[in-house]
């Protein structure tokens, strides 16, 4: 379920909501109460990965002096 971002217009109070996206949205102002509330368009959020294997070390390739085409290919430049 998505986080709503809104805002009073009365008041000018910027809160979220964790709501599903058949929900009908907030209305009412959770600080003056008063029916002015609008749905702000946001970015979203990024990615969030969880969980282990996503360092950039784990799908790190060879090293490059223990690749043998590229000292293959680094012998026929010097050539």
């Amino acid at each position: 379920m998505p986080t709503y971002e809104y805002e009073c217009r009365a008041c000018h109070h910027v809160f979220e909501q964790f709501q599903a996206m058949s929900d009908e949205p907030v209305k009412i102002c959770p600080v003056c109460g008063k029916h002015e509330v609008k749905r702000l368009i946001g970015g979203g959020t990024g990615i969030i990965f969880k969980g282990s294997g996503f360092y950039i070390n784990d799908s790190k390739k060879a090293s490059s002096s223990s690749c043998a085409s590229c000292s293959a290919s680094k012998k026929k430049e010097t050539a």
